[in-house]
């Protein structure tokens, strides 16, 4: 008899603690909705909305203004693939991208090693110069670096005046073979600092005890780097490398600024190509085609990385 009233009373608590568990998820259903709601909000209207409108505008000839023109199907994705200046627009952001992965990623790592692993004085105004092209307008540092390469008193201009005594003007933005490198030097310049704070950020979190005991062992300053530091900041590289990606194939502001993608469509981006071929020319059905394959590119690649290198992370803190 007392076993079975046991048995009930357990039954019963049981039966209680389901229900309380029951009504506890709907309420936290019911409270992650509710917090979710304003989010979702926003982002469906400035993001996927947009997305979609995008989408459906490419399919047409559209002048902006008006009702929709002729339905032209794919019509404006097979010309713009077709387009010459459009795979200038796309080699050059490829070309950014690999700079940035090989040249301002490093440059940035190294520096992050030099100023941010020890405190010392005048270390704060060493991340602050670093740091400040970063916080600076895009446009602001357009118009910055074209006087700085402007033809009469440049810095190139004054440097080869100097080295040859020959009153030889530089026009560096005016050569279509270098005009753009001109511009990417500018890019890597302006987005390092960004980098440069991740680094410096992730060699915080890098324990002082693993460096230390490295050293005990016998391993070297490049060994540490090798076999601790990178390790340890996987995190911060994976971050840093998505942003680099993105960020390149997405840059306008300081190209437009230098040249408007001249000379002679040089130094076109697709955002750039965009604009020049989309909202200039009002063809906006062709504008929102070159849109529609730039947000597939990055699309694409977003979800290769989340698959392929955010994802094997992931499993490595799992496991």
């Amino acid at each position: 008899m007392e076993l079975s009233k046991s048995v009930w009373r357990s039954a019963g608590s049981a039966r209680l603690f389901l229900e309380y568990g029951c009504r506890l998820m709907k309420r936290s259903g019911i409270n992650a909705a509710l917090l979710i709601t304003p989010a979702f909000l926003l982002f469906s209207v400035f993001v996927v909305i947009p997305v979609v409108q995008a989408a459906y505008y490419s399919l047409y000839e559209w002048n902006g203004i008006g009702p929709l023109q002729a339905f032209r199907g794919f019509g404006n994705f097979i010309q713009i693939i077709q387009h010459t200046i459009f795979h200038t627009a796309l080699l050059n952001n490829i070309k950014i991208v690999i700079a940035s992965l090989l040249l301002q990623l490093p440059l940035a790592f190294i520096i992050a090693l030099l100023i941010g692993r020890k405190r010392y004085r005048g270390e704060m105004f060493f991340r602050g110069v670093f740091f400040f092209p970063y916080i600076i307008a895009e446009i602001v540092v357009g118009i910055i670096w074209r006087f700085i390469y402007y033809p009469e008193f440049g810095i190139p201009t004054l440097v080869m005046q100097f080295i040859t005594g020959q009153k030889n003007q530089i026009g560096l933005l005016g050569d279509p073979n270098v005009a753009f490198y001109a511009v990417l030097v500018v890019i890597l310049w302006k987005y390092m600092g960004f980098h440069l704070m991740l680094f410096i950020a992730g060699l915080q979190g890098v324990p002082a005890e693993l460096e230390d005991a490295a050293v005990v062992d016998g391993a070297n300053s490049l060994q540490t780097i090798w076999h601790i530091i990178i390790p340890s900041m996987k995190t911060t590289f994976i971050i840093s490398i998505f942003q680099s990606v993105i960020g390149s194939f997405n840059v306008f502001d300081v190209v437009w600024a230098m040249g408007q993608g001249g000379p002679v469509n040089s130094t076109e981006t697709i955002v750039t190509y965009l604009y020049n071929f989309g909202f200039r020319r009002f063809n906006f059905g062709y504008g929102s085609a070159v849109a529609v394959i730039l947000f597939f590119i990055c699309l694409v690649f977003n979800v290769l990385y989340q698959r392929y290198v955010v994802g094997d992370e992931s499993n490595d803190i799992r496991s």
